[in-house]
């Protein structure tokens, strides 16, 4: 069995995404972006994330965010707040961030994780960081 701080948080960061960007109903074409970015940022095999987004579109929302939370909760406390700044980093992206995906992330940091909000805006700091590094990397590619 694999240790705590062992555990891949990536496939969970995945599905954390697909939730997120399929909340509001209205996948924006700067959350695709940005989730591109996360990927470079994450070193996840975008055909291995193509994969996993495509079989979760036949799977029931409820469900994933069930396996979500409990992948979360064996995840180490900076895994726990890095999934979580990504989740707010992808649902700013296009400058706003909707009603649905401020519940669905305030849902899993504030109640289900008990983190504590500093520590997510700490590291979405560090991922904007990241992310427009990435950017500037595709830009020059």
């Amino acid at each position: 069995m694999a240790t705590i701080e062992a555990m891949n948080h990536k496939p969970t960061l995945i599905k954390l995404y697909h939730l997120l960007i399929n909340a509001d109903g209205n996948v924006n074409e700067k959350e695709l972006i940005t989730g591109k970015q996360m990927i470079k940022a994450e070193g996840i095999n975008e055909f291995e994330f193509d994969r996993i987004i495509d079989s979760l579109k036949k799977r029931n929302p409820s469900v994933v965010y069930a396996e979500c939370l409990e992948e979360l909760i064996k995840l180490d406390h900076e895994k726990q707040v890095r999934c979580i700044a990504w989740l707010s980093v992808i649902a700013n992206a296009d400058g706003f961030m909707d009603r649905t995906e401020w519940h669905f992330i305030y849902q899993l940091y504030h109640k289900e994780l008990g983190l504590k909000l500093d520590d997510v805006m700490k590291m979405q700091k560090e991922l904007i960081g990241l992310k427009e590094k990435s950017f500037s990397l595709l830009a020059v590619l």
